[in-house]
């Protein structure tokens, strides 16, 4: 929301290392609000490994000498700092920056996150306090600001190797449960800004759409969290402007306007409808984005959405009343020398490289990205579960009031930030913890009732590591109470896959981790291969919804197993996103589409026919194929729309004398989804 028009968006369709995109001296930061005020850059910073500073008082102005402070930019990952490599513990951050108080306005200091206990001060008052390292936190600060230097002061805690975090270490006292399967990366790690807001502002605003496949039309709902931080009550008044495609829409909007009271705040709600006309539904390969600006007062919000309606039935899932089968690939945020920081040009270089590997239905990782990546996902299509960060908690844990109250709060934060994405169809409660005990049970029905009052919108469901091991009943397993099964499934895959389905013969199964590593049998090659001989037996499965590859990348980790260079490499890129022999394989095996050489015949003066037979797989991946342009040297033929199951024959000039020519199939969004060398005899 108010989030800034995305920069240009640079496809490179070459299966080489010359994917991995430069890294700019100066690096972007995608910030949520285009009028924000950035406080990047240059910022003192000091350790404080004996944890003293806040009882001497290291948040004034003077107590801390510059001679005995270090330099560093933010956003800052002072886990990966040569400096203070790995280092565990709190951190300061100071800065000083100009401002000239104005009337009538409050000032937000915004945090995208922070890795992960912060406490905040300026001007030596205290502003606040959160928990919680992947999802974004303001303060109002207009009473702490006065005019002339300002200074910031914030203290970032990392250590996360304790039983009462989240994520956190377990609780049994079981060997090697000493570390969570990635690294504790501490510091900014995302931008920090300001924002000046008129005294009646708008915090939030949830958009909500409900198409009538049948008719071609649909509601769009807005809850609009409304702050008046005014001494007066306030009744604002409310507009609203929608645009779709640069067209404005004209509708009529029911709105129930309300007082609010002095230093409170309101959700006020409304509702339009749209005629068929208006309606451009949202999905993978056409991602139509509607774009709405909620006006309250003086103050207007931005906020991107889309139509589409996503469901389950019959153990299928369906995006707009089709059944979707898509591959994916579990992302974890770890790059060398940045850590968990993600500037632009990675997270850019990441979706395009996932898109293009057919990884387009995941749940990236156990915790939440920058937001930039969702954008990418709601522009150029991809289906993301978002995940707060219940990493393998033990049955006490889950008990525990204290981590239930932690848990629903960092929920809070990742759904409020991600409801209006298109691209995010569901939510997980949690991955590998004890799904059979009572203490599993509970946390799963508990959290995903607490989880549909924020957001009933969208599907529920947990990564369970327990299904494989066969429970005999439905209920000996929490399953039992998502909207789809999600399986941590290493080995045993067709054993596994057809019990899951006798449990829940009505859930679509979706494969939330599988694969193996580029450092195990038969290396990387291995890799390839078990790749494509897994990818058989779920083919061979039509409840199977979506196989998520774990992992896309390599990333670091302390964890038992991680090999001596400090990463495991699960990839099928490397740590510098290198593609490995399983990328291609992957790229093929998932893509939607498939490629036989038909008839060849060579005609005179040199120019020839090609026939290829082009298959919309039925099986998995599946879905419609509507916009799809293939590719033959100079030449570009625009695909029919070809129905999962179906064949084409699609006829290519060949001009010359060439042996091999290579075929590329683009996606309606400009990306690769499948390659092929065709050989001309």
């Amino acid at each position: 929301m108010k989030r800034l028009s995305l920069l240009t968006f640079s496809i490179l369709v070459s299966l080489t290392t010359a994917w991995v995109a430069a890294q700019p001296n100066a690096a972007r930061y995608h910030i949520r609000q285009p009028d924000a005020i950035p406080l990047h850059g240059e910022w003192w910073f000091l350790l404080d490994p004996a944890g003293l500073g806040i009882a001497n008082q290291w948040y004034r102005d003077g107590i801390a000498q510059e001679s005995r402070q270090d330099k560093v930019t933010v956003p800052h990952c002072f886990s990966t700092d040569p400096r203070y490599e790995f280092y565990t513990g709190t951190a300061w951050y100071r800065k000083t920056f100009a401002w000239k108080r104005t009337t009538g306005k409050r000032v937000i200091l915004h945090f995208d996150a922070a890795y992960y206990k912060t406490n905040v001060w300026l001007n030596g008052q205290a502003v606040g306090e959160h928990e919680g390292g992947y999802t974004p936190f303001s303060f109002d600060v207009t009473d702490q600001l006065k005019d002339g230097n300002n200074l910031l002061v914030v203290a970032v805690n990392n250590d996360t190797w304790k039983t009462n975090t989240i994520p956190g270490i377990k609780d049994g006292g079981n060997v090697n449960d000493g570390f969570v399967g990635w690294v504790n990366y501490g510091g900014l790690i995302r931008p920090v800004y300001l924002t000046i807001e008129p005294e009646v502002y708008t915090e939030n605003v949830k958009i909500e759409t409900i198409p009538d496949l049948a008719k071609g039309s649909a509601v769009v709902r807005a809850k609009v969290r409304v702050r008046n931080a005014s001494a007066n009550a306030m009744s604002p008044k409310l507009d609203f402007a929608v645009v779709q495609d640069k067209k404005p829409l004209v509708l009529k909007w029911k709105t129930k306007t309300a007082s609010i009271p002095a230093g409170t705040t309101a959700i006020l709600e409304t509702e339009a409808a749209l005629t068929p006309a208006q309606v451009k539904l949202w999905d993978l390969d056409q991602p139509n984005l509607y774009e709405m600006k909620t006006i309250v007062g003086a103050d207007t919000l931005v906020s991107n959405f889309g139509i589409r309606k996503i469901e389950v039935g019959n153990a299928q899932l369906l995006l707009n009343g089709k059944p979707v089968k898509v591959g994916g690939g579990n992302r974890v945020i770890d790059y060398p020398g940045l850590g968990s920081v993600e500037p632009d040009w990675l997270i850019e270089q990441d979706f395009r490289l996932m898109k293009e590997a057919g990884m387009e239905f995941q749940r990236l990782t156990h915790y939440t990205p920058s937001e930039y990546f969702y954008d990418l996902a709601d522009r150029y299509g991809m289906l993301i579960i978002t995940e707060a960060g219940n990493w393998q908690l033990t049955p006490k844990q889950m008990d525990n009031d204290s981590m239930r109250t932690k848990f629903r709060a960092q929920f809070r934060e990742m759904a409020e930030r991600d409801w209006n994405h298109p691209s995010v169809i569901a939510y997980s409660v949690g991955n590998e913890y004890g799904s059979t005990t009572p203490g599993g049970q509970r946390w799963t029905k508990d959290m995903i009732a607490y989880a549909r009052e924020l957001d009933p919108t969208r599907l529920y469901t947990f990564a369970s590591m327990l299904l494989n091991q066969l429970p005999a009943k439905p209920e000996d397993e929490a399953s039992q109470y998502v909207d789809f099964v999600s399986t941590n499934t290493y080995g045993g895959h067709a054993k596994s896959l057809d019990h899951i389905h006798k449990l829940y013969p009505d859930k679509p199964v979706f494969i939330s981790e599988w694969g193996t590593r580029s450092d195990g049998k038969g290396g990387e090659a291995g890799q390839a291969q078990h790749l494509s001989d897994v990818m058989a037996e779920i083919r061979k499965r039509p409840f199977v919804a979506g196989a998520s590859w774990w992992t896309y990348n390599d990333y670091r980790s302390k964890l038992f197993g991680t090999n001596v260079n400090g990463f495991r490499p699960w990839g099928i890129v490397g740590p510098d996103r290198s593609p490995r022999l399983a990328y291609p394989v992957h790229q093929n095996e998932l893509s939607p589409v498939t490629i036989e050489k038909g008839t060849y015949t060579t005609g005179e003066q040199g120019i020839h026919q090609l026939v290829l037979k082009v298959t919309a797989r039925g099986d998995f991946p599946a879905r419609p194929l509507k916009g799809y342009v293939l590719k033959a040297g100079d030449t570009s033929i625009a695909l029919p729309e070809i129905n999962p199951g179906e064949t084409k024959d699609i006829t290519i000039p060949v001009r010359g004398f060439d042996k091999q020519i290579h075929i590329t199939i683009l996606k309606p969004t400009g990306f690769t989804t499948i390659q092929a060398d065709i050989d001309l005899k």
